[in-house]
């Protein structure tokens, strides 16, 4: 079992983070990860607004507001799976795992939290600009390379 890639996009589907885990892996430019990451994007966004069900008049509880759309959440090939986590920001953490890897949904949140502890509580980071945190940088190696070894 094993995660691949981790590729962080903006809300305005600009790329702000990739990171390869594997040697060995087709390795493609900046240039193409930029086109990937507005590419999904786009298709989340339209992926987002369809839905053949159309909801029922009151099915939203007085004071609860209705779930957000979801958009693609899960785009499986015959060598890997990719997974995505939109965030309530618009943020988007696509995890590029292995077709066996068991728990992707607890991986991709943990890989959230320490998003949010090492780059979103880090003073000298930008919002919606490249993510340039050491100290994320090391934990996410470390978590990646423990669920790589099991």
């Amino acid at each position: 079992m094993t995660v691949f890639t981790l590729i962080i996009i903006n809300k305005a589907g600009g790329l702000v983070y990739n990171k390869n885990f594997q040697d060995g892996l087709n390795q493609i430019s900046t240039n193409d990860y930029l086109v990937l990451a507005g590419t999904f994007h786009g298709v989340h966004a339209i992926t987002s607004r369809l839905n053949p069900v159309k909801p029922l008049p009151g099915s939203t509880p007085a004071g609860h507001r209705p779930e957000p759309p979801s958009g693609l959440e899960v785009l499986e090939t015959e060598n890997f799976r990719m997974q995505c986590f939109n965030t309530l920001t618009g943020t988007k953490f696509l995890l590029f795992t292995d077709t066996t890897q068991a728990n992707v949904d607890v991986t991709i949140r943990r890989i959230y939290d320490l998003y949010s502890d090492y780059v979103m509580k880090n003073p000298f980071y930008s919002l919606e600009m490249p993510i340039r945190c050491d100290m994320f940088d090391r934990k996410l190696l470390s978590y990646i390379r423990e669920i790589n070894n099991r």
